[in-house]
């Protein structure tokens, strides 16, 4: 099964970045304003879907077009996830999804651990991070070639959180949302960071710069 790209409205400015996480099979969905970034990331939109009330709605195209109404209960990006969901997708990635507005970016976070909630894979990229959800049905593995990774309590408290081959390490430890104890790690020098939780779930935030 393909991968569902989904492109929102927040700034993007590394495009060269965010090209090289795509894959040739991928299925895009542009979601509203999410359509300014179409020519930067030079892809074509599988779909298009959004009340726009923030980017002109296409015309005369053979891209399929979902016009939502402005009134509603789900954000567009929320929408589209729903859209992908429906259609089969298990793998997910978000972008232009985080940034600019506060109430947009938590909410699309809260799409991310919904995901992972669901089973599916999931992460979001912006310019300089990579975020996903690590729960007890895994262990996430960090390479060197992140210059930082932060461990964050996400959805309530993560029990039996472990983290290995890190400049600060941890084992078996209870992390709490309210709690920002595991900002700014770091891989240990030569190897690979592996993070792990036995109870509830974990935001990873992978940094590069």
């Amino acid at each position: 099964m393909k991968r569902c790209v989904i492109a929102g409205a927040a700034p993007i400015k590394r495009y060269d970045r965010i090209k090289s996480l795509f894959s040739t099979d991928d299925f895009f969905i542009f979601c509203d304003g999410g359509l300014k970034h179409r020519e930067s990331l030079g892809v074509t939109p599988d779909l298009i879907l959004g009340d726009f009330d923030s980017f002109e709605k296409p015309e005369n195209t053979d891209t399929e077009v979902i016009v939502l109404p402005t009134k509603k209960d789900d954000t567009d990006t929320a929408y589209a996830v729903k859209e992908a969901l429906k259609r089969g997708f298990e793998e997910f990635l978000l972008i232009g999804v985080l940034g600019e507005r506060a109430d947009h970016s938590l909410g699309n976070l809260g799409l991310l651990l919904q995901l992972s909630k669901m089973g599916k894979k999931a992460m979001i990229a912006d310019d300089h991070s990579e975020l996903e959800i690590v729960t007890g049905l895994h262990k996430m593995e960090i390479p060197a070639s992140f210059s930082y990774f932060s461990v964050l309590a996400i959805g309530g408290e993560a029990r039996g959180v472990t983290i290995e081959g890190a400049a600060y390490p941890v084992k078996d430890a209870c992390f709490c949302p309210e709690i920002p104890l595991g900002v700014s790690n770091e891989v240990a020098e030569g190897g690979q960071a592996t993070v792990s939780v036995r109870e509830g779930s974990l935001l990873v935030v992978r940094v590069v710069f």
